[in-house]
């Protein structure tokens, strides 16, 4: 494994010194002196040593990566050496991202060039083009001629240039790669898929490259730098801004439970308008989508004419206020994205399309409306205010409930404190390994042991094992005979010679027509009765079993089964068990949720003391004002004397008797853990009593309602560190989200393809093709390896065993203890988690109810 070492800021003398005369005055022309990041990122670049470079947002990284790369191109281009090849990739993963670097790199060559002028030097023309999924077929003809030497791309259209033979020969002296926003590339398989067309492009160059890293905050940085280069040396420079943070939480009423919905909604709409009011431009994220497009709409029924502005001179009506959110088109996000730049609009209301940084102007107030689930991400969206390098980054959090409130506490003291959540990376995919091995077959004839040893060098597949490696190649090369299934042979292996090589004329046009990693979704329409009553987003899909009722137009189903692209239903007077948002929530991160239980621990111990000294411990541990510490106390008040308070130490069990019987699990350690929890108890379960029961998740905790409670209790004792995998696999063996993430494996492994011979696969038959090749792989092995890549997907990206098992680790070790107490009423810190599975049939003002009744029934 290679070093990685800490750096610190670089004396500006020795940077000015290793500038070309020519970029060093346009430097200085064009900036008084360096930023911080430049201080610490230019010389490794011009040393040509890899580096990780971690800044908050608006920190200069792009032109600290670029500066000593336009320096060594510059000097060249005066010596008229420039050759006509790649010497420096970017590669963005937003095309939007790539078009705003174009425009920051085409300017300063021009602003350079022009110097060059009018001083009488003459320096060759440095090429920078922009090559994504999006750049016509005669453009690309001509970089073959005039080859950029920037070239500025996604991952997906750099995989398919290291794979076009006349391109690929362009990279055979690539000096440089800057990896931008790795932080979000990183934890999903663009990040995995990426990491192996690096070493690839390695593997095509006669030199090894230079690897810049460019990341918003983001921990553990070793973790990052040890995915940016593999086995390599790598730099890191930790980046503290000058940029101040002002974060705030805002109530829109003095006490939640002395309030009614009316009042709490027109108080939550008056204080995000005063608040918009009182700043030129506001940035506003919401968790969701739907709620993206109910804010913009309440804002303007709520203050009419307001939030537009009519156009002196044409007489037309422009709005102020404008949604961006990926379900929008290309052209209205890029519009709000332009009108935001120029000073146009004093609002953007948006859900987590704008953390990444696109330039978009000066913004002085980002509101966080409900908690952002983690310390990263209300980072990076509270960087997008004061966009710029010494500005102040102000940020308010906007909670309406009293679990909001707590969870955004923390998150503004962890933001404070610099404790961020640790970033997930997936490894060993076997879909994503599938379709490079097929890339890599179709470029030349490879010695097995050479392929072998090139993938291992990726830290996504440093801990691949020869077994899984030969099982992706036995499946690519034909010899689990699914041929019934139209899955065929796609390259050869020849077990004596050890080398493998492609089959088919159209190996390459299928190879590119197929690449990348992100999956086709859709809509899947709802049936009852042989009639379509609606229709449901797959994610949402994927949440459901056999039995679990839920809201659709107002009516409640409850789920049978599926085919192809129809979700059967019946109708129910059940209660729903899934909320219709659940899809598009954001989990709250488990080093948050952990830290949440030590603050539970925290009060548990001091609620002892006296209310005053109580109150001041709040203020001083959540650098909160008054307000909020004087909620949290009575929150914890409550809890406390009418229960127990579960914390890092203790997970409270509450048996809760009602229209039927509930057992709460209070595990406060993020939705993505209790998914795993609360399946696995489920399961184990439903196998001993032969039928399933319910399930409610949150992120403070989950529930298991209906039958024999003592038995839910023991199936969850019986939860080991060793047996929670095992159990998890046949718990999700017949689910959706198995057959689901199955037909998205597929995809990517290139079993079903979702473009062959220019004729597009929709959605639906790539679902009937995936439904019969899980049954005819099933019926060959439980170990094939793109099934083996599904359950591994479910379980480890989608759910989080690893922290699960940690969770009953520390229960097995007695570090975390379990408590039980039975209930006539649920305790308050269990109303919420009751409370989600209602979230579609309860209106506002029933929930409010609920509550207050609650709250009346534990004061008695």
């Amino acid at each position: 494994m290679g070093r990685f070492e800490f750096i610190k800021e670089y004396d500006s003398r020795l940077i000015i010194d290793s500038l070309d005369p020519l970029v060093r005055e346009w430097f200085f022309s064009r900036f008084r002196n360096f930023s911080r990041t430049q201080l610490y990122g230019v010389l490794p670049v011009f040393h040509r040593k890899n580096i990780l470079i971690s800044a908050p947002t608006g920190g200069t990284k792009t032109l600290t990566a670029f500066l000593s790369i336009l320096n060594y191109l510059v000097s060249i281009a005066k010596k008229k050496e420039l050759d006509n090849r790649v010497y420096a990739v970017y590669c963005s993963p937003l095309k939007a991202l790539s078009n705003d670097i174009y425009v920051n790199l085409v300017r300063p060559l021009e602003e350079i060039n022009k110097l060059a002028k009018e001083k009488g030097i003459e320096m060759q023309e440095i090429k920078v083009n922009l090559r994504t999924g999006d750049t016509e077929t005669k453009e690309r003809v001509k970089m073959l001629k005039k080859v950029p030497h920037i070239l500025v791309t996604t991952p997906e259209s750099l995989a398919i240039m290291i794979n076009s033979p006349k391109f690929s020969e362009k990279f055979s002296l690539l000096e440089f790669v800057i990896v931008d926003e790795i932080h979000s590339l990183a934890e999903n398989k663009r990040g995995v898929h990426l990491s192996l067309t690096l070493e690839r492009l390695q593997n095509l160059s006669k030199i090894e490259f230079t690897r810049i890293g460019l990341s918003a905050t983001i921990a553990p940085l070793e973790r990052v730098a040890h995915y940016l280069v593999g086995d390599r040396d790598c730099k890191i420079a930790s980046v503290e801004l000058e940029k101040r943070l002002n974060l705030s939480i805002a109530t829109p009423v003095k006490d939640f439970l002395e309030t009614n919905p009316i009042e709490l909604d027109s108080n939550l709409y008056r204080l995000i308008d005063e608040l918009i009011e009182q700043h030129k431009t506001t940035l506003i994220f919401t968790n969701t989508r739907a709620a993206t497009e109910r804010v913009v709409h309440n804002l303007k029924e709520k203050f009419p004419g307001k939030y537009e502005n009519i156009d002196s001179e044409s007489g037309e009506t422009e709005p102020l206020i404008g949604a961006h959110h990926s379900s929008l088109s290309k052209e209205h996000r890029f519009s709000i994205e332009e009108r935001l730049r120029n000073g146009k609009l004093k609002a953007v209301v948006c859900s987590t399309s704008l953390e990444l940084g696109i330039d978009i102007g000066f913004i002085d107030l980002v509101i966080l409306l409900g908690s952002p689930k983690g310390v990263a991400r209300a980072m990076q969206r509270i960087g997008r205010a004061g966009h710029k390098l010494h500005a102040i980054a102000k940020g308010c959090f906007v909670v309406y409930d009293v679990d909001d409130l707590v969870e955004c506490a923390l998150i503004l003291k962890n933001s404070i404190e610099k404790r961020i959540d640790e970033i997930h990376i997936p490894e060993n995919c076997l879909d994503v390994l599938a379709q490079h091995i097929y890339g890599m077959a179709i470029n030349k004839r490879w010695n097995v042991d050479e392929m072998f040893s090139l993938i291992r060098r990726s830290y996504c597949y440093r801990n691949l094992t020869r077994e899984d490696f030969f099982n992706v190649v036995s499946y690519l090369a034909g010899e689990y005979e699914l041929e019934k299934s139209h899955v065929y042979s796609k390259i050869w292996y020849d077990e004596e010679r050890r080398e493998i090589g492609k089959k088919g004329k159209l190996a390459r046009v299928i190879y590119m027509t197929n690449i990348g990693t992100i999956p086709d979704e859709s809509y899947v329409n709802v049936v009852e009765n042989g009639k379509i009553v609606g229709k449901i987003d797959e994610l949402f899909l994927e949440k459901l079993k056999k039995g679990d009722v839920f809201v659709l137009g107002g009516s409640r189903y409850q789920f049978m089964y599926t085919k192809g692209m129809n979700v059967y239903v019946k109708r129910s007077i059940k209660s729903p068990t899934i909320p219709s948002w659940f899809s598009e929530m954001l989990p709250l991160s488990f080093d948050t949720a952990v830290s949440i239980g030590k603050f539970r621990k925290y009060m548990d111990e001091r609620m002892k003391d006296g209310k005053k000294d109580v109150l001041r411990f709040i203020k001083d541990y959540l650098y909160c004002d008054n307000k909020t510490a004087e909620t949290i106390y009575n929150y914890f008040k409550d809890q406390k004397e009418f229960s127990i308070i579960p914390n890092e130490n203790k997970i409270l069990i509450e048996e809760y008797r009602a229209e039927k019987n509930y057992l709460l699990f209070h595990t406060l350690f993020g939705r993505r853990v209790n998914d795993a929890l609360s399946r696995a108890v489920g399961y184990l379960v439903a196998s001993a009593r032969g039928r399933d029961v319910g399930i409610g998740i949150t992120d403070n905790g989950f529930y298991i309602s209906g039958g024999d409670l003592n038995q839910v209790e023991k199936a969850f004792k019986k939860l080991r560190k060793e047996n929670i995998r095992k159990i998890l696999d046949e718990a999700i063996e017949k689910t959706e989200i198995l057959k689901r993430r199955f037909r998205h494996c597929a995809a990517r492994g290139l079993m079903i393809l979702r473009n062959y011979k220019g004729r597009i696969k929709s959605v639906g038959k790539q679902e009937m093709s995936s439904h019969f090749i899980l049954a005819a792989v099933k019926k060959k092995t439980k170990n094939f390896p793109i099934l083996k890549e599904a359950r591994r997907e479910v379980l480890e990206d989608l759910m989080d065993i690893k922290n699960a098992e940690k969770v009953l680790e520390w229960i097995e070790s007695g570090k975390i203890k379990i408590v039980k107490k039975n209930t006539r009423v649920v305790s308050p810190f269990a109303i919420n988690l009751i409370l989600q599975g209602y979230a579609d049939v309860i209106k506002i003002e029933d929930k409010i109810e609920f509550i207050r009744r609650v709250y009346a029934e534990l004061r008695k």
